[in-house]
C-alpha cells in the first residue's frame, strides 16, 4: 500500500514538472522541403541559466537569454528531431522540448507496368499491375491512389513504414479484364499529405497512363437466329457483324451451293433463293455462328 501511494505521488510530481517546463517552440511542428532553409525559435517563459539546441546540424546554446534559434540555410540531412533544452535557476531546473520536424522529398519518378505480361490481355484472366515510386520521403505520409480512367479503384497507404530518408516503394493491383476494359487506361498517383503545416493542397505526382488491350472471342449483339420473308427479286440484307478482338473473319454457307459466298460480315443480294444461310465469325479465341432463314412470299 505504501509503495502504491509513493508511485501516485511520483506520477503527480512528473506531471507538474512536465507542465511547468516553460519552453515553447515556435513553430512546434515544422515541414520542410529537402534543401530548403528552416528557422525555429525556442522561448523560455522564466529566467534561464542555459538555453540551447541539441541537433546533428546547427546545434547552439546561450546563457541567460530567454530565446534561441535553431536553423540551417539548406536542410539536406535526414537528422533526428532537434531538441531544445533549458537549465533554470528554479525548479524544475532542467527540461526539454522536441521539435516535430518533417523533412520531405517528392519522388524522382512514378511509373506503372503490367507484371509478367507483355502484349494484349485475355478476357476473364487475372493480371497484376504494379506502380513504383522512386525516392520519396517520408513514406509514412504517402497515399498511393489507383485510377481506371477518372475513377479511383484502390488506394494504398504506408503508415506502417517509418524510415525518415527516401525509399522506393511499390503497390500492386489485381484486375480481371472484360471486353469493356479494352482500351481502358490505368494510372497511379503518389500523394504526400503532410498535414496543415505542409503544402496545400497536398503534393502529388501521377504516372503516365497504361492502356489495356483485351482480346476476346466473337459475339453477336442481336439474336443468333433470324427469319426473313421477302418477295421474289427483293433485295435481302443479312447482317452478321460480330464484336471481337482481334477483329473476326467471316464465312458463309448455304445448302444450295458449296461455293464461298463472301468474306464480308454483311451479305446483300436480290437473287438469294429461299433457305437457311449460316454465317460464322471467328478469331483465335473462338467462333460464333448465326443462322438466317429466308422464305419467299407467295
Amino acid at each position: 500500500m505504501e509503495f502504491a501511494k509513493l508511485s501516485v505521488v511520483l506520477n503527480l510530481l512528473c506531471v507538474v514538472a512536465g507542465d511547468s517546463c516553460s519552453l515553447e517552440l515556435r513553430p512546434s511542428r515544422a515541414v520542410v522541403r529537402f534543401g530548403d532553409p528552416i528557422t525555429v525559435s525556442c522561448v523560455a517563459s522564466r529566467p534561464v541559466r542555459v538555453l540551447g539546441w541539441e541537433a546533428a546540424v546547427g546545434a547552439a546554446h546561450t546563457q541567460r537569454d530567454q530565446t534561441i534559434q535553431w536553423g540551417v540555410d539548406s536542410l539536406t540531412d535526414w537528422i533526428e528531431e532537434p531538441i531544445c533544452y533549458g537549465v533554470f535557476f528554479t525548479a524544475p531546473r532542467q527540461c526539454e522540448e522536441k521539435l516535430h520536424l518533417i523533412l520531405y522529398k517528392t519522388p524522382d519518378s512514378i511509373s506503372i507496368s503490367s507484371l509478367n505480361q507483355s502484349g494484349p490481355m485475355l478476357e476473364g484472366r487475372q493480371y497484376e499491375l504494379q506502380c513504383e515510386v522512386q525516392n520519396i520521403a517520408p513514406v509514412q505520409y504517402l497515399n498511393l491512389r489507383w485510377y481506371r480512367g477518372q475513377i479511383e479503384v484502390y488506394n494504398h497507404t504506408f503508415s506502417e513504414l517509418t524510415p525518415p530518408s527516401p525509399v522506393q516503394v511499390s503497390s500492386t493491383l489485381l484486375i480481371t479484364p472484360s471486353r469493356a476494359d479494352d482500351g481502358a487506361q490505368y494510372r497511379c498517383m503518389a500523394e504526400l499529405d503532410l498535414g496543415p503545416e505542409g503544402p496545400q493542397p497536398p503534393l502529388n505526382m501521377t504516372s503516365q497512363p497504361l492502356s489495356v488491350i483485351v482480346h476476346y472471342a466473337p459475339s453477336f449483339s442481336g439474336p443468333s437466329v433470324e427469319a426473313l420473308e421477302v418477295k421474289q427479286g427483293e433485295e435481302v440484307r443479312l447482317n452478321c457483324t460480330a464484336e471481337g478482338n482481334p477483329p473476326p473473319v467471316y464465312s458463309w454457307s448455304t445448302p444450295h451451293s458449296q461455293e464461298k459466298l463472301t468474306a464480308e460480315p454483311v451479305l446483300t443480294s436480290t437473287t438469294l433463293p429461299a433457305g437457311t444461310y449460316t454465317c460464322t465469325a471467328s478469331n483465335k479465341l473462338g467462333e460464333q455462328s448465326k443462322q438466317f432463314t429466308i422464305k419467299l412470299k407467295p
